[in-house]
């Protein structure tokens, strides 16, 4: 079948819409109808050459998406075409040791290590294989995934706010949740206040936290930051004095959404003895942080997520349960929404700071 996609075929270049060949799904598989797709962080990352997952082109980006199954390849029993699903980053198999312990999120089956790599071959232009991002490419009309990244979701829920789910809000909530546990009445530091930042900070309110530092270099996005929850906020400069002139001692629970090393060691110094800080941002491979290891013998503790840790047929529901019970403000991360053409203009969006989140809508 023929579909429209955004072809990655160059770094450092434009994407280039076409028509491309996408194949029927095989056993254990969904060809999903696009609808909506959020343009994300790592989408810039891959553009740059600087994607540890992206390196022989051309290849189709986006992952972060919802759409509606079209047609199920055979032994499928999760979906059936009509049903509406997001598609989840990960799709557990189920059966590793990783999968065994609940640790979903860490799968290391043989499906699940092709996926990250690209997918198997399920889309063509011409005679020349195109890979997809994390086995997904949702920068295009159709994709083919496992049934076991497709999560139902109920029919009267907007695609555009469902596609939020799969990455930037399940991360930022997850961190929350799932990594740091984040308990009623205590005090959060959250550094770095775009797409992701907001939902850590939204997953703190859930989570019944009182005081809620918003950090970031930008005012307007310490302006959003206080929309979406946040009790105080900082321009950054020196993180531990100005965290302990508002919270004694320093806060509980500290988030570097950043991916800058040394913003990290900033917000580990900002939690008070006893402190939980957690690396949501992916910091650039090689550079390290310097972190004064004896604040470790006051029992802090340095942590890292993948995803907010998160279980995709667990939390997705929940999340898009909480939002219909508006306990979750997704349309107010959607700054703009534009047609597959302009996914570049979204793209250079996303990457002057200038949205929460751009997404990419089919019709």
């Amino acid at each position: 079948m023929l579909m429209r996609a955004a072809l990655l075929t160059g770094f450092h270049a434009p994407m280039e819409i076409r028509e491309v060949e996408i194949a029927d799904p095989g056993p254990g598989e969904v060809r999903v109808q696009i609808k909506a797709s959020g343009v994300c962080g790592s989408d810039l990352k891959a553009v740059d050459g600087k994607s540890p997952v992206v390196s022989r082109l051309p290849f189709i980006l986006g992952h972060e998406s919802a759409g509606i199954v079209e047609s199920v390849g055979e032994g499928v029993t999760a979906v059936k075409p009509g049903d509406h699903v997001i598609i989840s980053m990960s799709g557990p198999c189920g059966k590793c040791r990783q999968c065994g312990a609940g640790r979903f999120h860490l799968c290391s089956g043989p499906a699940r290590i092709t996926a990250i790599m690209g997918g198997e071959p399920r889309v063509s232009t011409g005679d020349q294989e195109v890979r997809r991002f994390i086995g997904i490419g949702s920068f295009a009309e159709y994709a083919v995934v496992r049934e076991s990244t497709c999560v139902k979701i109920a029919k009267d829920a907007p695609f555009d706010a469902m596609c939020l789910l799969a990455c930037g809000v399940i991360t930022g909530v997850g961190a929350v949740m799932n990594v740091a546990r984040v308990t009623p009445g205590s005090s959060v530091l959250v550094v770095g206040c775009g797409g992701v930042g907001l939902n850590v900070i939204q997953g703190a309110v859930l989570a019944g936290a009182t005081t809620i530092i918003a950090a970031d270099v930008a005012e307007q996005k310490l302006k959003l930051a206080e929309r979406f929850g946040a009790t105080a906020s900082l321009l950054v400069e020196d993180l531990p004095r100005q965290v302990g002139e508002l919270v004694r001692g320093g806060v509980e629970y500290a988030f570097d959404v950043t991916g800058v090393p040394g913003v990290l060691a900033q917000a580990f110094a900002a939690t008070q003895p006893g402190g939980t800080t957690v690396m949501v941002g992916s910091p650039p491979h090689g550079q390290p942080a310097e972190i004064d290891p004896a604040l470790l013998f006051s029992s802090r503790r340095l942590m890292g997520t993948q995803g907010g840790d998160a279980a995709p047929h667990r939390d997705l529901p929940m999340l898009a349960e909480q939002y219909l019970r508006g306990r979750l403000d997704l349309n107010g991360l959607i700054t703009e929404r534009l047609p597959l053409d302009q996914v570049d203009q979204a793209m250079t969006h996303v990457r002057d700071g200038a949205v929460a989140r751009s997404v990419i809508v089919f019709p």
